[in-house]
């Protein structure tokens, strides 16, 4: 795809580059200037005229170039036309500074506007960043928040889900907002309300009701990565395969934004992964947190699963026991498994859907012994690797949707005191379900529809813990 610039979009494009010029001068020009009231740090004259003069120019081409981007209407309008005009009046002191500069006239209004520019320099900068980067960048770091990229909203029933606001809008949330969002419109496209969907960008519709292959939309996240018109851009999160395919259908069923999901059609392939985004908060024995404490967790550890894209998070407030969710790291394999040994106490809930894991990964598993929920759908696990899981005796909830599992290796399970396994598209024949049901009396047995496990809540209080165990 070939993107036509006009002459002020590729004059403007070049503010970046502009930008800061006058900032490093300006700020080193009011450095210079303070300092030469000590003898030994004094400056000729001269070389602050040349100075001042290069910050006030390059401040108002500055000013020239942003208001020729500004134009592309890519940023929230009240934004950009603040950061304008406190950039014209960088650009207005800058050029009375150097005037004042120039005849020697060091009088109270030259004190007062140099002052008067230094807070317009960081406020203009700031408000710059802003712009590009989202009006949180500087907070951002500073808020002890957990890394939800990418993270589906939990839903109790999938079938009562409305497909936009439940499944298709916290997609768009987690990796589209920064740059088509209420505070910036690249390509003057929002993805941030339905009439911004529906209308489009600079360069026509994104989507097309009903045509998922002809949708811009689809064919951009299609490309490879490292191609210029891939969205998200490389450096950005990005959907993974499954979002990417339930993006695809919703498209391919019309892009309503008011239908639930019992209203559309499902095809097999789609049926696995609605029912990946389902939660039951009603499961009291997952829900649960242990009355025993464990110590907080390996920060590096953590730090380095979070590299491979996992989510991990407590799994309460006031609690050591932790989440691991792959639901953002496709590409995690049976080589990565030994990462998770150092959080073998901590975990609690290990939600592996998905992920590229086969038995030899269960061994890794079955070292986590306070495990009370395990996601296995869609891996490779066979029944050759869940006896490795026998030592679990703390697991409440097990789900096997999709995997090829039998019920030869479920038997081998029945010392587990599990209140719920789910068995959607497995190995398990229709013949068997009255053995499983002799092996698991006490056992919930999901034959099918969409009742696999997700913790709804991480925001359970939890009461002082007792003597702590690693």
């Amino acid at each position: 795809m070939f993107v036509h610039l006009s002459i002020t979009e590729f004059l403007g494009r070049f503010h970046p580059v502009l930008v800061h010029l006058p900032i490093g001068i300006l700020l080193m020009a009011l450095l210079l200037q303070w300092l030469s009231r000590k003898q030994q740090y004094t400056v000729s004259h001269d070389i602050m005229k040349v100075m001042w003069m290069a910050g006030a120019v390059t401040a108002v081409l500055s000013c020239i170039t942003g208001y020729l981007l500004s134009l592309s209407g890519d940023y929230d309008l009240d934004t950009v036309s603040l950061h304008m005009w406190l950039g014209i009046g960088v650009a207005a002191v800058a050029v009375l500074i150097s005037a004042k500069i120039f005849i020697r006239q060091f009088d109270l209004l030259y004190k007062i506007a140099s002052v008067t520019l230094l807070i317009l320099v960081l406020s203009t900068g700031h408000l710059g960043g802003s712009l590009t980067h989202g009006s949180d960048y500087l907070t951002a770091a500073w808020r002890n928040e957990p890394d939800t990229v990418a993270a589906q909203k939990i839903i109790s029933n999938i079938q009562e889900a409305t497909v936009y606001a439940d499944v298709v809008q916290p997609m768009f949330q987690s990796t589209c907002y920064g740059c088509h969002g209420p505070k910036k419109q690249k390509g003057k496209l929002r993805l941030d309300d339905p009439e911004g969907i529906l209308k489009g960008g600079k360069d026509g519709e994104v989507i097309v009701p009903g045509k998922a292959a002809e949708s811009e939309l689809i064919k951009r996240l299609l490309l490879p990565r490292e191609d210029e018109d891939h969205m998200p851009p490389k450096q950005k999160p990005q959907l993974n395969e499954r979002q990417v395919a339930l993006l695809h259908w919703w498209i391919e069923q019309g892009a309503d934004f008011t239908k639930k999901v019992k209203d559309l059609s499902q095809p097999e392939k789609i049926k696995p992964l609605l029912s990946a985004l389902q939660g039951k908060r009603e499961e009291k024995a997952v829900s649960s947190v242990p009355v025993a404490a464990v110590m907080a967790a390996d920060e590096k550890a953590m730090q380095l699963l979070r590299d491979k894209g996992v989510v991990v998070v407590p799994v309460a407030q006031n609690s050591n026991y932790l989440m691991a969710n792959f639901v953002t790291a496709p590409g995690f394999s049976d080589a990565d498994m030994h990462l998770l040994r150092p959080l073998s106490k901590q975990l609690l809930w290990l939600k592996l859907s998905g992920a590229n894991i086969g038995d030899s990964a269960m061994q890794t598993i079955g070292q986590c012994t306070n495990l009370s929920l395990l996601q296995l759908n869609g891996t490779r696990v066979t029944d050759k690797g869940l006896p490795f899981i026998n030592s679990l005796n703390n697991l409440q909830s097990l789900s096997l949707v999709g995997t090829p599992v039998t019920v030869s290796g479920l038997l081998s399970l029945q010392s587990l005191k599990l209140a719920s396994v789910y068995l959607y598209q497995t190995g398990v024949q229709q013949k068997d379900w009255e053995i499983l049901k002799k092996a698991f009396p006490k056992t919930m047995l999901d034959t099918g529809g969409y009742s696999i496990p997700f913790m709804a809540s991480d925001t359970a209080e939890v009461k002082a813990p007792v003597k702590a165990s690693r």
